[in-house]
């Protein structure tokens, strides 16, 4: 079937429309100018369209995950705070992330040595290198490996061994639910060596901050450090999306950027993440600052 002839139920009149109970009384709308892919995997619905105005887009049952226009934002963002507050982060593992982005982030840092990626699903990666070249592109750097997989599963079989795991996942429906639980983060801790940093997709704080409160108290009692930042990004829903970073060390400082670039490297290296960004992106509005702070009672 050519793409032409492709339909998908959230396109309508040339307008792709997102629409979720998970944020009643609002959605985001973009215009398509043609659908790229549409495919049922074993685990969830997959359309990639290009838009008018947003590049290529890759939506997973109904949520936008990636826009080439904006997708730096996030990938950058869950990434790099992480990796500049540890001191030497050689081996790292990205739970999620099948496009390839977060990949493409970690693999700019020198002292990695090893970047494994497991993905439950291989069809996102299969699309992402078809559609979204710009953020695949990791896949083809020799520090790179992929286990196609659940984290879960994978985490139980990883003792003390990576300094620094990032999840990125998509919202807590489906097989990412369980990805904001406390077991989680069990495994997640089990998996780090001594030092070791967790970076995890927190959610947003204009809409989920029940369960930003949640996950940053049962994290304190898994880890000594437990920090809230967040980015912006125009095509996620309000605007917005957060991270939950945890550190093993009760010394790690995570407003304060271990290694520094110039800002000529910073200017060559990234399009949204800076020095300034990092100590930024930890500074909350007092709405969410007080229930993250009561979420330690």
């Amino acid at each position: 079937m050519s793409s032409s002839a492709l339909t998908h139920s959230t396109i309508k009149n040339g307008w792709y429309s997102e629409v979720n109970d998970m944020w009643p009384g609002q959605s985001m709308n973009i215009e398509v100018d043609e659908i790229l892919h549409v495919e049922k995997s074993k685990l969830q619905d997959v359309l990639v369209f290009k838009s008018k105005t947003y590049g290529n887009v890759l939506v997973l049952d109904g949520i936008i995950q990636v826009t080439e226009r904006d997708e730096f934002s996030y990938q950058e963002m869950i990434t790099h705070p992480a990796l500049f507050s540890h001191p030497n982060p050689e081996r790292v593992l990205v739970i999620g992330g099948g496009d390839g982005g977060v990949l493409r982030e970690v693999i700019k840092h020198p002292q990695v040595k090893e970047a494994v990626l497991c993905d439950i699903d291989e069809t996102v990666i299969r699309v992402s290198k078809k559609y979204l070249p710009g953020m695949s592109i990791s896949y083809t750097d020799p520090r790179v490996t992929v286990h196609i997989g659940d984290g879960f599963d994978f985490l139980k079989n990883k003792k003390d061994y990576f300094d620094v795991i990032i999840t990125d996942s998509s919202d807590p429906v489906g097989p990412a639910e369980k990805l904001y639980e406390s077991h989680y983060y069990e495994l997640m801790s089990g998996a780090l060596r001594a030092g070791g940093i967790v970076s995890a997709q927190g959610e947003c704080q204009w809409l989920d901050l029940p369960l930003i409160k949640s996950v940053t108290k049962f994290a304190r009692k898994i880890f000594p450090v437990v920090k809230y930042a967040y980015t912006t990004i125009p095509t996620y829903t309000s605007g917005q999306i957060g991270f939950v970073l945890c550190a093993k060390d009760a010394s790690t400082n995570f407003k304060e950027p271990l290694r520094r670039l110039s800002s000529e490297e910073e200017l060559k290296l990234f399009k949204y993440y800076n020095s300034e960004i990092h100590r930024a992106s930890f500074a909350l509005p007092n709405f969410t600052r007080k229930e993250i702070e009561d979420s330690t009672n």
